[in-house]
């Protein structure tokens, strides 16, 4: 049997950004693991230019499955880049699958767990762990004012990706209960429709309950990697910056990004040693 190729799967982006925060991770995790593990995306990443990514052009997991396959490569573990599981893990792959698998033959394709471990109510307590010390980096306090954090992702059709989030932000409130620092989750958007409601509050919609515009607020990102809306003048930023403009609270500031926490590669590293096992 050969050895699977061994694909870090993140949504993809067209922000160069998000690509090369994507191989940097791919590259140290090669380095560390002694595996080589080559960066795709599933979407978007293929549409920008390789000027704009140092000469190299980004790929996506159809076509990279199409080369690979034509090579006879039959045998692929995917490290999924993703918080939790996410449609595009449980339902897009499996579409992405079915396109590319050679006419009366099969593939022996292996989906190591998502970042969060295998359960969402449960999820690996690294994960507020890196949110923990992000959030204290951000946290210095001025004049006395008080802070407050809201765990903020990106807002999720499905009903278990958003109680992954509440159970990080539960986990997150414990780790900074001595410090008397109160932790709400929230998402930048929702879908329309009552069944969606389960993403709010919103990050919009978050009240100071302070008078006189006393207290901060830090956004602990739950996102991974930069794109169009984390990172420098993503959505979510501008969001909070609304939020300074309309006087709701005094200062917003965002935390670091998941991706560049050590902790992360170190969880990526036991979800691939997992996979190794099975």
């Amino acid at each position: 049997m050969q050895d699977p190729d061994i694909y870090l799967i993140d949504n993809g982006s067209l922000r160069p950004s998000s690509t090369f925060g994507l191989r940097r991770l791919a590259a140290i995790l090669s380095e560390r693991t002694g595996r080589k593990i080559e960066p795709v995306s599933l979407l978007h990443s293929h549409k920008i230019s390789a000027d704009e990514l140092g000469g190299e052009p980004a790929t996506i997991l159809k076509r990279r499955l199409r080369v690979a396959i034509a090579k006879g490569k039959r045998e692929f573990l995917l490290l999924p880049l993703f918080l939790g599981p996410s449609r595009a893990i449980s339902e897009y792959i499996p579409e992405v699958l079915a396109t590319v698998k050679p006419e009366g033959e099969e593939l022996d394709v292996f989906v190591a767990d998502p970042v969060c471990g295998s359960r969402v109510d449960r999820p690996d307590k690294r994960l507020a762990e890196i949110l923990r010390d992000h959030v204290l980096s951000a946290s210095v306090q001025e004049n006395g004012a008080s802070i407050s954090v809201a765990l903020v992702d990106h807002g999720t059709p499905a009903p278990e990706v958003n109680r992954l989030r509440n159970a990080v932000a539960a986990d997150l409130g414990i780790l900074l209960r001595d410090r008397s620092i109160s932790v709400t989750a929230a998402s930048m958007e929702r879908r329309e429709g009552v069944e969606y409601a389960f993403n709010e509050p919103l990050l919009e919609n978050l009240n100071s309950g302070i008078a006189g515009m006393t207290q901060i607020l830090v956004v602990a990102m739950f996102f991974l990697l930069p794109g169009r809306h984390a990172g420098d003048g993503g959505d979510v930023a501008k969001i909070c910056e609304e939020l300074v403009s309309r006087r709701v609270f005094s200062n917003v500031r965002t935390t670091s990004l998941i991706a560049e926490h050590p902790l992360l590669l170190e969880i990526l590293s036991d979800r691939l040693e997992a996979a190794n096992r099975c």
